[in-house]
């Protein structure tokens, strides 16, 4: 099984190119972007050093599972698939706002309650929780969105104090963000799953807020499973993920948090081979579709042919 992890492609009316942790956006001239959902990883905002097989296209796949579903909410910028690791949409002004939403104390808030603060982003959160409990009411705690290092939180008060997001534009992503976690939430329930926290980000095209990037990805979001979780809570186990966060854990455990001065530790092969099958294992169990894997043989040629077809098929109309 072949990872991809680094490629330069070469599209048709290719104007500018942006690397991102994991993904690679493509601009075109014809306002379209093309987004490749590599094979790398990332966490504490450092890239791991080995790329994990066919985790690209189970982003990719489920974002555009979720994307599709959710088009009765709000907008949103993708307009096609034409290879398992590749989405195609619109190209929007991006809101500098990344829309954080908690249902459950984990994860980040988690790790901020166990040093004593009860305040998130200008959110109180109640007295009394232990961690993986939920939240009365989902909580928004935004970020500012950093182009290098790490993105900062910061409170609905300040965004609008500091005019970052208009009042008018931030209420409307804080209700499509709300909505979305909702439905969210509803179809995970129906696959025996909990969506514990995710984030949502927005651009605006022509005036109007439109949902951009991935949603209800393992990268994005946490999820736990619902069988056992109270069992769980009562008797102070950890809770069961399905998520990214088992990725962070280890590298706890082999001390690295992405401070100052910390080196990454290395990759052993099976560890590797287990991030793959916890991607797939999410992919077939929110979806409740079988992941069929994508021929790996060279992966960079298989997507330049994909896209080159799909942008010569619109040429055609």
């Amino acid at each position: 099984m072949k990872a991809i992890t680094k490629a330069n492609f070469e599209f048709p009316g290719q104007i500018k190119v942006y690397n991102g942790k994991v993904r690679d956006v493509y601009t075109l001239e014809n306002g379209l972007l093309v987004m490749v959902a590599s094979d790398r990883i990332s966490a504490f905002d450092h890239v791991l050093p080995k790329g994990i097989p066919f985790k690209g296209q189970v982003l990719n796949q489920v974002a555009t599972y979720f994307l599709e579903a959710t088009r009765d909410i709000c907008p949103n910028w993708l307009q096609a698939t034409p290879d398992p690791s590749v989405a195609v949409g619109v190209a929007c002004e991006p809101i500098r706002v990344e829309m954080v939403i908690r249902g459950y104390l984990a994860g980040h808030a988690a790790r901020e309650y166990q040093e004593g603060k009860r305040v998130l982003c200008g959110v109180t959160m109640p007295k009394g929780m232990k961690e993986n409990d939920k939240f009365p009411a989902p909580i928004i705690t935004p970020a500012t969105k950093a182009d290098e290092g790490h993105d900062e939180d910061i409170s609905r008060e300040d965004i609008l104090a500091k005019g970052i997001v208009p009042k008018d534009i931030y209420e409307t992503i804080e209700n499509y963000t709300r909505a979305l976690f909702q439905r969210g939430s509803e179809m995970a329930a129906a696959r025996g799953l909990i969506l514990v926290d995710t984030k949502y980000e927005f651009g605006l095209r022509n005036g109007e807020v439109i949902l951009i990037d991935e949603i209800h990805t393992p990268d994005s979001s946490r999820y736990f499973y619902a069988d056992g979780y109270e069992e769980r809570q009562q008797k102070g186990e950890p809770q069961k993920q399905l998520s990214k966060e088992f990725v962070r854990q280890w590298l706890m455990e082999n001390g690295f948090q992405g401070k100052e001065g910390q080196q990454m530790p290395f990759m052993p092969d099976d560890f590797v081979h287990t991030i793959t099958e916890r991607y797939i294992e999410l992919f077939e169990r929110i979806t409740g579709n079988k992941f069929e894997k994508s021929d790996t043989i060279d992966i960079q040629s298989r997507i330049q042919k994909n896209v080159n077809a799909y942008l010569i098929s619109l040429e055609r109309h």
